[in-house]
């Protein structure tokens, strides 16, 4: 599988999926996709957007989604080719007709406590001696 977005350079070339998949967290592509990326000399930046699959139940269903919004979190990751490697990802939420506030996914991707993606928080620790 290949993913088609804006992580293609100026000659058409597409980053294969699987490749994505030795960098990121485990099952991360269930609910996220890559929709950008760049560098400059200290840091790696990546942007991750929650898919558009509102977390239905019986109850709702059948409802009309009324809005969408995104909600930022930045998270520092394992270093990539010597870069800090920062992972932004778009968490998503939808409003329901006829019902007060947002639906969102509870998804965990930060260690808690920490703006840390949890393998790396554990990598970190286990590195400290804890």
């Amino acid at each position: 599988m290949r993913v088609v977005n804006p992580l293609n350079d100026s000659h058409g070339m597409q980053i294969d999926k699987a490749v994505f998949e030795l960098i990121f967290p485990q099952g991360m592509f269930e609910w996220f996709e890559v929709t950008q990326g760049t560098s400059d000399g200290q840091n790696a930046y990546l942007t991750l957007e929650e898919k558009d699959l509102p977390p239905l139940t019986n109850d709702n269903k059948h409802k009309t989604i009324v809005a969408r919004k995104f909600h930022d979190i930045t998270i520092t990751d394992f270093p990539l080719r010597g870069k800090r490697t920062l992972l932004t990802v778009r968490r998503r939420y939808w409003k329901l007709e006829g019902q007060q506030g947002y639906l969102g996914r509870d998804l965990k991707l930060c260690f808690p406590g920490t703006r840390l993606e949890k393998e790396f928080a554990d990598f970190l620790k286990a590195g400290s001696g804890e």
